[in-house]
């Protein structure tokens, strides 16, 4: 009798005629598990099937994405036949094992894939001592700039208790042994008025309407922060509310109830101001120790005297000379429908008070002004022309969207002023004896060159510095030459890359220059900016979830030693001027307190919607992409006529919609 033998699970040996079958035999869900478990080779990875959402199955035809998991095959079909508490440690090992191919993948991307432009390097932006930024922050706090109890970054090191003209009288700390002098050194202290937080209702009868702001109120921004800043998990539906509530513009028509104190952020200061005097210090400071300072450091230019804290009552005029209202936005090419209807929403929200008669006693408001500075020629160009100034005005009243602002009702409030990018650089003493060294057209380190040749071609016969330029870009082809030749944006295929780039410098030179507010062309004001000009120090705004600058919208004060830093910083890097190198010059010289980045909930509340963020609670509208300002979708068109302009963002001061040019305003 033949004997067979066969091996079971168990490793036992039968003998006889009959046959036994192993007791445990490998078991299959499909006949492609079974060829794959009798293969004589195996793989040290295990392939894996995931289903399409379908708008990619559809577009690809391909349902299933193949993904290879560095698991050996052995170890993934032996782990089926094990019993479930194996089974539980195979699941483990997977996710590990897909957890560490996930980290592999974004190491991977973070190194080879698109980046923003580097505003965080190794090396460092600052030029200025620790000495130096010092004598910033203490110019800034004593011309009252900065009203706030935000405290002073320790590498500052502030070597006496700096009084603040910004913030309500606070009683001195003396310096002990008990106390470390630390601790007293990271904060100022106030010495100011009494802030009294006003609540605001429509008055009878005039009940129809939000009442205007009261001239004088001031935004305390602090609260502001508490209650809108994405990076502590806050959304802007509900800072919207706090903005809208606080400042009475919904006009008592609120669904929430009960006490709402602390949304109170517009104040006014009351009271009779006092001297206070400085007490002595306890022991000596050694500054801290900046590991930063690891380049050659220049001395800062001289700094005026500190600038006289003034209350609104307190001044002779409406207007502060020393803090002038003014708008400013930068325009080339011809007048379109973008200034135009930004310049409406101007005087449609604004406090101008076009309807008195100019016959009646000025009153205490301070009318802001709005100051269109437009380029007539090429971006790269430095002079404009000897007759441009007058070719710009005939264009301004033979165009049907400039025409209207000419009338002589606005001569007091909206100005065409030509831009002259010579007279500009050469107006600022931080530049006017270096800048032509430097290339205009740096853009994140990315620099711009103009052909040298291009100034004969052009056969202008002014003034030699019409065109400028360096050689680290050239411009050669008949599409790079074509990015020079641009005269204005007028399509998302034609955007006017280079007075792009001088825009992003003109908005430090106009507001550290004339002082006042900068906006982009493509924004709309939704909101009087009266508290907004009450407080006194500088601002721009979050760029969406990162935790950088937006200068879309800029704040700076004239003359200001904070001006003093950004403009000497940037000429020290080539001018560049980009909103992220600009975060990286205040990063570096722990100067962001003096440049408040106040949440995108105040000036581009549909932001963060857009880059799929806070979809779960959005504002209203629920803009998902900006295009749907211009173009609303079906399921939107009901929202406008059941809300009107109270269901557009309200709340917000104005509204950023991006220069989204495939859709016409």
């Amino acid at each position: 009798m033949t004997s067979i033998h066969i091996s079971t699970s168990q490793g036992k040996r039968l003998r006889g005629s009959s046959i036994s079958l192993s007791p445990r035999l490998p078991t299959v869900a499909n006949g492609i598990h079974e060829k794959r478990l009798y293969r004589t080779t195996w793989s040290w990875t295990t392939t894996y099937y995931i289903p399409l959402p379908w708008p990619f199955s559809r577009r690809t035809h391909v349902q299933l994405l193949r993904v290879y998991l560095p698991i050996p095959r052995r170890w993934t079909l032996s782990m089926r036949n094990l019993g479930r508490a194996r089974s539980r440690w195979s699941q483990i090992l997977l996710v590990f094992a897909l957890m560490t191919f996930l980290w592999q993948l974004y190491g991977f991307a973070r190194r080879h894939g698109t980046q923003l432009p580097p505003f965080h390097t190794a090396t460092t932006t600052r030029v200025f001592s620790s000495d130096d930024l010092r004598r910033v922050w203490e110019w800034e706090v004593a011309s009252g700039h900065y009203q706030s109890n935000r405290k002073i970054p320790t590498g500052v090191a502030i070597e006496a208790p700096l009084l603040n003209p910004g913030l309500p009288k606070q009683p001195l700390v003396h310096a002990s042994r008990f106390k470390p002098q630390r601790s007293i050194l990271s904060i100022t202290v106030g010495s100011g008025l009494k802030r009294t937080y006003i609540d605001i209702q429509s008055i009878p009868p005039a009940i129809g309407y939000p009442p205007r702001p009261t001239p004088g109120s001031i935004a305390d921004l602090d609260i502001v922060m508490a209650h809108c800043d994405f990076s502590n998990n806050k959304y802007v539906r509900d800072c919207l509310e706090v903005l809208r509530v606080g400042a009475g513009l919904d006009n008592g028509n609120r669904v929430r109830r009960g006490k709402m104190n602390e949304w109170k952020y517009i104040y006014l200061e009351q009271g009779q101001r006092l001297t206070m005097t400085v007490p002595p210090m306890f022991g000596t400071i050694k500054p801290v120790s900046n590991s930063k300072e690891d380049i050659t450091l220049e001395p800062l230019p001289r700094l005026p005297s500190p600038l006289s804290y003034w209350t609104s009552s307190e001044l002779a005029t409406a207007c502060d000379p020393d803090h002038p209202r003014i708008f400013h936005i930068f325009w080339g090419g011809p007048f379109t429908s973008h200034p135009h209807t930004m310049i409406l929403s101007f005087l449609f929200t604004q406090n101008l008070g076009l309807h008195l008669s100019p016959d009646l006693p000025s009153s205490k408001i301070c009318r802001p002004q709005f100051w269109v500075w437009i380029q007539t020629g090429l971006a790269r160009e430095a002079t404009p022309k000897p007759t441009a100034l007058r070719d710009m005005f005939e264009s301004l009243k033979k165009n049907p969207w400039s025409a209207p602002f000419l009338h002589p009702r606005f001569r007091d409030i909206i100005k065409f002023k030509l831009w002259n990018t010579t007279e500009q650089l050469d107006s600022i003493h931080e530049l006017k004896d270096e800048w032509r060294s430097s290339s205009l057209f740096n853009s994140g380190g990315h620099i711009y060159n103009i052909p040298k040749e291009d100034a004969s071609d052009m056969g202008r016969q002014y003034h030699k510095e019409a065109f400028l330029g360096m050689t680290h870009l050239s411009f050669q082809s008949k599409t790079e030459q074509d990015v020079l030749n641009r005269m204005g944006s007028t399509s998302s295929t034609s955007y006017d890359i280079m007075r792009t780039i001088l825009s992003d410098m003109a908005r430090f030179l106009l507001c550290h220059r004339f002082g006042g507010v900068y906006l982009d062309a493509d924004t709309l004001f939704l909101r009087d900016w009266e508290e907004l000009w009450g407080w006194k120090g500088a601002f721009a705004y979050r760029w969406s979830r990162l935790p950088v600058y937006n200068t879309a919208v800029l704040k700076l004060n004239k003359g200001s030693a904070l001006g003093t830093f950004l403009i000497r910083t940037a000429l020290r890097h080539g001018l560049d001027f980009h909103p992220m190198t600009i975060s990286r010059y205040l990063e570096d010289a722990d100067m962001e307190g003096l440049l408040l980045r106040l949440p995108d909930a105040l000036f581009d509340s549909p932001w963060l919607n857009t880059e799929n963020y806070q979809r779960d609670r959005p504002p209203t509208p629920a803009l998902v992409q900006f295009d749907h300002f211009f173009d609303t979708p079906t399921t939107m068109g009901g929202e406008p006529q059941a809300l009107g302009f109270d269901g557009f963002f309200r709340g917000a001061y104005s509204y950023h919609w991006h220069n989204h040019w495939r859709v016409l305003a």
